[in-house]
Parts: C-alpha cells; structure tokens; sequence
C-alpha cells in the first residue's frame, strides 16, 4: 500500500479507472489503431479515476465512517480480482473485436494489436490527465485554505471550489482557446493559399475568378480553386453520354471575397447571372464543408447525368475542419448558408416558371447541416424548391432529428422511411432511394452511412444507450457493439474524430458511387437510364473518394 500513499493514488479509484480502461477496448462504429486506443484508454481511465475520487469526496463530505485498513484490504481483494480478470478479457479479445469492423468494411486485417504500444501511450495519457488533476486539487486546497481563515469550514470548502472553477474557465477561455483559435485560423489561412500565393487565374471568361469575372481569384482558396477547375469538361460529359453536352457552370465565392454573408452571397449571385447559370436545366445551391470543400464525388456525378447543362453556386463560410468549425463557428455556416439560399430563391422565384431552371439544394457534412438550416420549407411553401440532397447530415441537424422522429414506426433508425416516400427518402451504401417514381412535389434524399458517427453520435449516450444500439445491428457495424455509461459517448467521440478515415463507403468517407442513385431519385435526369447508371457507376473510381474522372 506504500505506493499508493507515495504517489496519492486511491486504489479504489484506480480500479474503477482499470475497469474503464477494460471497456474501451470494446468496438465502435469506427475501427481504432494502437494509437488512437490508447490515447481513448488512457483518457476513459482518468475519467473513471476522477469518478471514483468523487464518490470517495463524497464520502468525506458525508462524513461516513472511514473504512478500516484490513476491512478495505478485503473489499479491493474483492473489487479487484474480478476487475483484473475482466481487463485481460478485454486485452485478449481487442484484436479480434477491432478486426471484426475492419473485416465488415473490407479493410487489411491487423495481425496484432500491438498491446504494449498501447498500454504504455494509455498510461502516458493517463498520468499527464493524473497530473493535471494534481495541480487543480493543489490550488483548490490552497484557495480553500485561505478561505478557511475568514469565514466557516463548510463555506470555504464550497467557495473554494466555486473559485477554481472560475479561475479554470478564464484561463482555458481567455488565455488557451483564444490563441488557440487564432492559430488555427492563421494555419488554416496559409492552407488555404491565399492571395499572393494563388495559382494564375483562369484566362476564360465563362469561369469564375477569369476575365470579367466578379470572382476575385486571389480570394479563392484552394479547395474553392480546385473545385472551379476540376469536374468534368464538356467534351468529357459528351463523350460519356453520346450526345452534345454543354460545359457545366461553377460559381465559387471565398471567405475572403467580403467580409459579410450578404456581401458574399451578393457578388457570388451576380456572377452566376452574368455566366447564365439561370439559363440551364438545373440549378444547384451547394454549401461546402468547413473548409470550402466541396466533394467532386457528388458533383461530377450530376454534371454528367445532365449532360452539363446545369450550374452550381456555392459560397465558403469557414476555414476550420467541420469538427471545428462546428464547435467554434457554428453561426457562420448558418448565416451563409440561410443568406445565400434566400437570395438565390428570392431571384429564382421572380422567374417565369416554365423559363427557369429546376432549383436544388445540396450539402455534405457541416455544409448538409448549414444547408438544412437555410432551406426554410415554410417559407419556400408558395413556390418551392424542387428537392435536396443532403449528405452526413450531423447529429445537431434539427431538420434531420424532426424527420427521423417521424419515421415509420417499422423503420430502422439508422435507415427510415415516412411514410410512402413522397417527400423524404434515406439512402446508404447498400441501398438506394428507389427511382424516380412516386414522389410528390419536393424530393428530399438523406445519404448516410449506417457506420457514421457524425450522423449517429449522441450526446445522451454518457448516461444512455444511442437510440441505434437498441435496434437490431446495422451489416457494417459489429454485432459486438455495446452500450457502456461514460465509456461510450468517449468511444463515439474518438469515432467522429477518425470518421473520414475509414475506407470509402463508410465512416464519414462519402464518395462518387453512392451519390449516383440519390441524385437520379432527386433531379430525375430526362432520358436516364438503368444503362447509364451502370455506365457512371463503372466510370467512377470505386477505391477512393473522387469523382468520375478516370
């Protein structure tokens, strides 16, 4: 027991961080490295350890009998014993848990799981969080000490604790998290290339950022850069479908193009009106991902099944990753996207009907959510929108949580269907939204992967299980899967952090393929057919999430 009096660790504490540990070897939606599962160990057991202490504070508050020494030697012999055996349990059975998920999305079996790498990166994790705990318990006692001079025990105690978490929170908010925002949008500024460091601009006038354009190009960053310049030609898109074709318009806005929503959402609907966009067949209101990234499988893949007589607009709202800007800049999706969504229905709609372009709205990822968020249907009743395909739609989506809460009641969670399919149909990787037939007057596709925890992570599931785990087991996720308070909302957390590392088709890893069969159900391409789906589908590079461009 001397080690424990040295170090100040509680034993029972620590046991109860052992049994945490054990847990989060246990599958998830996404498979998990030696790496990544020690950090999640290693913190989960700090987590389980803190709890313990403050069930052991509690007891002192309390003011219960202390246990004796050989009456606690018993208890921990008790306690401990089977806490070890279920550890070792869980240590045997990692790989083979970690290989099951790997196994359900194609992926190169491990041959080990690498068991030392991890415990010692879990250990690292744990006694670094140990440490930070330390230091706060210190100042606590030191804040409470000095209380104590002035005013009763009990007070101080609460006052104490009162203190250093407001102190923690000024530290954290004011000092840490603003210079860490700042370097990242520094970083991700760089990243994006701006500026002095942008490529030349194009030299046709028809493209956004080129002669005339009101685009300015040095504004644009990469992503937004790549996008004008990639997808497939009209030579490419004739060549695909046998017949002329027409060279698809893309409009782009960057974050730096103006320092408002509206500003951007205003320079980027003149330039779609002075390029025609307004002119074609079908007209796409696309929001990007946290980045500016807009995801070529999709738009390549509804370029080509119009034959390029279609335009896309769309317009950057962040930097950041879409974890983080989710977490740091939620409104700035949210304006741009409600912003330029009502500008362009608001000109679209004072359009003659049978002499404008059929109007659709797309996102994936933060860019569905903002999306979503922007496509008022209320206000759009007199004159709506034609559909929308929102792919990864995130947990937050309120639009998404209504229509699932909605669902048949024989439906899955993770794959719903309302009623007949009129409005709203879902779509994953195994199986499609149906055609093109039955639908009402809006067509509304959701594409998620049943083993995406952007779209499945629950906040509840610190005290719950996530609604899907009680349902039977989608076929990409592990039947091994299992709900553990605490531990399973850290493993789905750790799971949205490797999302897009799973192969494509799964995770948050969308791709050219899948969105196929929601863009034919969405836009109804004239003349499609069952042949040329195969033909794109065989087009498309099924290994890697891209487009399809050969």
């Amino acid at each position: 027991m001397q080690i424990f009096e040295r170090t100040g660790l509680k034993p029972f504490a620590l046991l109860l961080g052992v049994l945490f540990f054990a847990a989060s070897l246990t599958p998830s939606l996404i498979p998990r490295d030696w790496l990544a599962q020690g950090a999640l160990a290693g913190l989960v057991m700090a987590l389980g350890y803190m709890i313990g202490r403050t069930a052991m504070g509690l007891w002192w508050l309390m003011e219960l009998p202390k246990i004796k020494y050989r009456t606690a030697l018993i208890l921990y012999c008790l306690i401990g014993i089977p806490t070890i055996i279920v550890f070792i349990i869980c240590l045997v059975k990692a790989l083979a848990w970690q290989n099951g998920i790997r196994e359900l999305m194609g992926m190169e079996l491990l041959s080990s799981s690498h068991t030392i790498k991890m415990i010692v990166v879990a250990m690292l994790v744990f006694i670094v969080l140990f440490g930070i705990g330390f230091l706060l318990r210190t100042l606590y006692d030191n804040i409470r000490q000095w209380l104590d001079i002035y005013m009763p025990k009990r007070t101080a105690n609460l006052a104490g604790f009162i203190l250093t978490i407001t102190l923690v929170l000024i530290i954290t908010r004011d000092g840490v998290l603003d210079n860490v925002v700042a370097s990242l949008d520094k970083s991700y500024t760089v990243t994006q290339r701006l500026f002095d460091t942008a490529p030349l601009a194009p030299s046709n006038s028809n493209t956004s950022g080129g002669p005339n354009s009101l685009i300015d190009w040095g504004a644009v960053g990469q992503p937004g850069r790549n996008y004008i310049l990639t997808g497939p030609t009209q030579e490419e898109i004739a060549n695909f479908t046998k017949r002329s074709a027409l060279q698809p318009i893309r409009v782009y806005a960057g974050l730096a193009q103006a320092d408002t929503p509206e500003e951007r959402a205003d320079v980027a609907l003149a330039e779609l009106k002075r390029q025609g966009g307004f002119d074609r067949k079908v007209l796409i209101v696309a929001l990007p991902t946290g980045t500016g990234w807009l995801d070529p499988g999709a738009m390549d893949t509804v370029e080509y099944m119009h034959g390029g007589d279609i335009a896309t607009i769309a317009v950057q709202y962040s930097y950041l990753q879409s974890p983080l800007a989710l977490i740091l800049e939620t409104r700035a999706g949210l304006d741009q996207a409600r912003t330029l969504i009502t500008k362009v229905h608001s000109y679209w709609r004072s359009l003659p009907k049978d002499n404008r372009p059929r109007l659709y709205i797309h996102g994936l990822s933060l860019g569905a959510w903002a999306s979503m968020y922007g496509t008022d249907l209320f206000a759009l009743l007199d004159d709506p929108i034609n559909g929308a395909l929102w792919a990864g739609p995130p947990f937050p989506s309120t639009t998404w949580k209504n229509i699932v809460a909605e669902r048949n009641p024989d439906s899955a969670y993770v794959l719903p269907k309302l009623g007949t399919g009129r409005l709203v149909r879902f779509s994953t990787h195994n199986q499609g939204p149906g055609g093109v037939e039955g639908w009402g007057d809006i067509r509304i596709v959701f594409l998620q992967y049943t083993s995406d925890p952007i779209v499945f992570y629950e906040p509840a599931s610190f005290f719950r299980a996530p609604e899907w785990m009680n349902e039977a087991t989608a076929v990409d996720v592990s039947p091994d899967i299992q709900f553990i308070p605490v531990v399973t909302q850290f493993q789905l957390l750790v799971d949205m952090l490797l999302a897009n590392t799973a192969p494509a088709g799964y995770g948050h890893a969308y791709y050219g393929p899948d969105y196929i069969k929601p863009w034919i159900a969405v836009t109804a391409p004239e003349g499609w057919t069952d042949m040329d789906t195969q033909r794109l589908l065989e087009q498309c590079d099924n290994g890697v999430k891209i487009g399809c461009r050969k």
